[in-house]
């Protein structure tokens, strides 16, 4: 290439375009949460006023470009090529490992990944310049990184964690304190001075503080400083009879107005924050290629200039502004990361994402001791004092109805949004680029803790959930590292080889990324999954349960005829197929027991004994796929260890119980189907004949074993599969029968019943 740093500039700038819709992606939820988990305000209203933030915080966000110049490694010690190089490097990096977490829908930071990126290509850069000179060893690497600023931001990032995470829970602990869960009455005595409070103290921090960042300040400089405790008091007077005014005229609560502000707000100071990770890169190399044009395109020139303040153009500023605000409209990964915060601060129960590991269950269960020691120095009396503020709304709802309910009130998301946005605006107006998605998210998880939403039912996993996703934080700053350090060195390498073929690989893995998600995403429910029980008769039970059971026959029909085929023609990927499906099937077995505490409470008084019957129907679901999840387990492992195939002839004894079972399992689905719970009588008959069939099989298995059989793992798979054909057998009968029992005992005579003017004849009844 003629002049391949033109090349590198324009790929830079493309790659500059998509790392704002990754990174935002990841980042802008973050200050959407509180107002979506509180349902407070329209999501329409919602993504209006954080747009307005976005876009002028963007404009405000010129002060912090330096971090990418200069924060990280001392520009003078590196020529303009390897400076280029090292540009090319971090922003390929930094899409990649953005776009990773996006996928996988966990929130991860963009100032962490950033900061990482370009101190991982600056350190192999530098270990190559020593390298290649016969005067530096090791030593002098500490020449090239500008360690006082680099550790003084990784430990503002780290510090940001611990510091969000006690401040949300104390001031949301005062506030819960104050107001109760039952605020309604408070907020009407109280909330015209916490509406005063927390606008003032958005008002200041945001709009105040977060100007000294911006090249604007200079203008108000001699207005701001020395006058901010009248600043301070002036803006509580007017907030405070603003917020009694607006309660008295619109009749509602200023909680709202604090919510839509203080999401405007937070999404002032993450643009103005964290815009630096998204160009701050791309507009250092274009400023570096600017200089190296005007100094004779010397490849060997000292890249010094980048160590002096250079303002931010306005017009790319506004220009990423826009494109900020198109992927918060546009994103459809940003709900997936959104997810993930809102689920671990859920007041209720709900659908937990995260699995219980060993620290998580260590850190519940140190805290629960910790809690009950401090509990033991306060006197009863303020105990229950205390205990009262928090005493939750006696309510029950489903982990599904959870779901489309607030996870959260007003007092907590108001918290949310004053706490985060004051510690970003503070780092803001220091030039720290703290990480937003650390503190908001720190934040969050602190007023969970202290509005008690992670109660012994959820604290396992909720805990469990924090910790991966720290973890992934941890990943992100190391995997940054790492990867860009790899990637610079092969750029170094050979650059017009080695540039177009990363570019190439970038592009392939977006897209696939995108492709994967996008079909995750838009998958249709499978036509075949359970349904939840959210019914409150005996008549809705009876109903509800026979549609899950027809659907669990006939997947379990299917299972068990891809497992036979898949040992006889000893097919991995079919077998492989057929335990992926059991367990499917199993968890969602295991999520109707898990919804029983509701089933129970929502049942109508005169509907009660449904319960025990809707219990044991759920036990033998549970065998039955139990059953088919041993067969399908032991089947793929004798495959897939290579052992040896079956013989013909018990292939052939396992294809005949097949086709028994294929019969008695096609009856009993078109029976639920139906609801023709009257034939139920007739599929119990053909149980005894595919029984015995089985029992013969075993027998003559045992001959085989004792006259010709020589392989030990043969007779134990079939031996294996038989037995638990007989269980699975069983449970399938065990449950036909629990429904044959229910439907002769509550067989009544005929009755009939005047229908619109028609004779109606009831004489079934369940």
């Amino acid at each position: 290439m003629d002049n391949i740093y033109l090349f590198m500039l324009i790929a830079i700038t493309v790659l500059a375009v998509f790392d704002i819709i990754v990174g935002v992606s990841n980042d802008a939820i973050n200050f959407l949460n509180s107002a979506i988990g509180s349902k407070a305000i329209s999501l329409r209203t919602i993504m209006i006023v954080a747009s307005l933030g976005i876009f002028i915080g963007a404009v405000f966000s010129s002060g912090m470009m330096e971090v990418a110049r200069k924060g990280i490694f001392v520009p003078a010690q590196f020529e303009f090529g390897e400076i280029m190089l090292i540009f090319m490097a971090v922003m390929i990096t930094d899409i990649l490992l953005l776009d990773f977490f996006n996928t996988l829908g966990l929130p991860t930071s963009t100032t962490v990944s950033i900061v990482f990126n370009l101190l991982g290509a600056a350190v192999v850069m530098s270990l190559i310049k020593i390298s290649h000179s016969d005067t530096q060893s090791l030593a002098d690497l500490g020449s090239y990184i500008n360690t006082k600023k680099a550790t003084e931001i990784i430990g503002g990032i780290l510090l940001s964690v611990v510091i969000a995470f006690s401040v949300g829970a104390f001031v949301q602990w005062v506030s819960r304190l104050i107001f109760t869960f039952n605020h309604e009455k408070k907020v009407k005595n109280f909330g015209a001075i916490f509406g005063g409070i927390a606008l003032a103290s958005i008002t200041y921090f945001i709009f105040l503080k977060g100007l000294k960042g911006t090249p604007y300040y200079s203008d108000l400089k001699g207005l701001l400083e020395g006058n901010e405790i009248f600043i301070i008091l002036g803006s509580f007077v007017f907030w405070t009879i603003f917020s009694y005014v607006f309660e008295m005229l619109a009749k509602k609560t200023v909680l709202l107005v604090v919510i839509a502000v203080g999401t405007f707000g937070l999404a002032l100071a993450f643009s103005g924050n964290d815009l630096v990770n998204f160009i701050g890169v791309p507009m250092a190399a274009y400023h570096s290629y600017e200089a190296w044009a005007a100094g004779g395109m010397d490849v060997a020139m000292s890249m010094a200039v980048l160590e002096k303040k250079v303002p931010a153009e306005p017009y790319l500023l506004f220009i990423a502004g826009a494109i900020m605000v198109l992927t918060l409209w546009l994103s459809k990964k940003a709900k997936t990361v959104a997810e993930t915060e809102i689920s671990l601060s859920r007041q209720g129960e709900t659908h937990e994402k995260f699995e219980p590991n060993r620290l998580s269950r260590a850190v519940v269960k140190g805290t629960t001791q910790l809690s009950t020691y401090f509990g033991a120095i306060v006197p009863q009396s303020v105990r229950e004092k205390i205990g009262k503020s928090f005493e939750k709304p006696n309510f029950v709802l489903t982990k599904d109805q959870s779901i489309d309910a607030p996870a959260f009130d007003m007092i907590r998301a108001s918290v949310n949004l004053m706490v985060a946005g004051i510690l970003i605006a503070i780092a803001t107006s220091m030039k720290l680029p703290l990480s937003t998605t650390y503190v908001t998210f720190m934040v969050a998880m602190g007023t969970s803790l202290a509005d008690r939403a992670w109660g012994r039912e959820s604290a396992v996993y909720r805990v469990a959930g924090v910790l991966n996703v720290i973890g992934g934080w941890f990943g992100t700053a190391i995997g940054a590292f790492i990867a860009a350090g790899f990637v610079v060195f092969l750029i170094n390498w050979n650059p017009s080889v080695m540039i177009p073929i990363l570019l190439l690989l970038t592009a392939i893995l977006l897209y696939r990324n995108y492709k994967s998600h996008k079909d995750k995403s838009t998958s249709k429910i499978d036509e075949d999954s359970l349904t939840t029980a959210e019914i409150s008769s005996v008549q809705g039970v009876i109903h509800e349960s026979a549609r899950n059971i027809a659907k669990v026959v006939k997947r379990t029909n299917r299972i068990y005829s891809n497992s036979i085929v898949g040992l006889a023609k000893q097919e991995l990927p079919l077998l492989k197929k057929s335990k992926g499906q059991v367990v499917k099937l199993s968890n969602e077995i295991d999520t109707l027991r898990d919804n029983i505490f509701y089933f129970i409470k929502n049942l109508d008084e005169s509907s009660v004994e449904a319960s025990n019957f809707y219990i044991n129907i759920l036990g033998h679901l549970q065998d039955m796929a139990q059953s088919l999840e041993y067969i399908s387990k032991v089947s793929h492992k004798h495959i897939n260890n290579n052992h040896k195939k079956l013989k013909f002839s018990q292939i052939k004894e396992l294809k005949e119980i097949d086709d028994k079972l294929e019969v008695l399992f096609a009856d009993t689905e078109k029976a639920f189907k139906s609801e023709s719970f009257e034939d139920i009588g007739a599929i119990i008959n053909e149980k005894k004949e595919v029984y015995d069939l089985v029992k013969d099989k075993i027998k003559q298995q045992v001959k085989r074993t004792r006259t010709e059989e020589s392989s030990p793992k043969n007779t134990t798979l079939y031996f294996s599969v038989l037995l638990e054909t007989k269980d699975l057998i069983n449970a399938t009968m065990n449950l036909l029968e629990e429904y044959h029992s229910a439907h002769d005992a509550s067989v009544e005579p005929a009755t009939i019943e005047i229908v619109d003017g028609t004779n109606v004849d009831t004489d079934k009844k369940l």
